[in-house]
Parts: C-alpha cells; structure tokens; sequence
C-alpha cells in the first residue's frame, strides 16, 4: 500500500468535486522551487486553452493568466490550487489574478 504525502491527498479530495468547461474552465497552479505555473484546463474536452510558464513572480504569472483569459473571452474560472494550501505564493498569484479582472 502506497502512502500519500498530505498534497496528494489534498489534491485528490480538491480533484473529485473540481471540474472545468469551455464556458468556466478549471485555473491549476503548479509551483516549484523556482517558477510558477497557470493553466486554464477545459476538461470536458481534455484541452489546455492556455498558459503561462516558468514564472518567478506570483504576481505576474496571475495578471498574464488573467490576460490570456481575457483575450479568450473568460471572465469566470474555477481556480484549483493542486493540493498546495492557500497561502503564500498561491494566495498572491490568486488576488493578482482576481484584481486583473478574472472571477472565482
């Protein structure tokens, strides 16, 4: 039996009721060391609509994320933190992209 870090089971819990559409897609955050990453996910068709990657600033990668969705004509998403709790770089990234206009 395999054993779960605290983040996978978080993000397993998240990942059940998390759901994205063409109309209101699922916002995932994936952080490393260095970088932040954003994706704008529409599930129901397993397509990635966009992106940003490899980003040092919390803060920009949220407005760039925001950009994008505002050139796809989104204003509302469903933002999925990945099992990473919501602080920090996480809660930065989120206000920065809820303040460039996208709701969730």
């Amino acid at each position: 039996m395999k054993l779960l870090k605290p983040r996978d089971k978080r993000r397993a819990k998240i990942k059940k009721t998390i759901r994205g559409s063409a109309v209101l897609p699922r916002f995932v955050v994936f952080r490393s060391n260095k970088y932040l990453y954003g994706q704008l996910i529409d599930d129901a068709a397993g397509k990635t609509m966009a992106s940003v990657n490899k980003i040092k600033s919390p803060e920009e990668a949220g407005e760039k994320i925001a950009d994008e969705a505002t050139k796809l004509k989104i204003s509302s998403v469903v933002f999925d933190r990945a099992g990473y709790k919501y602080h920090g770089n996480i809660k930065k990234l989120a206000d920065a992209a809820r303040q460039s206009g996208l709701k969730f």
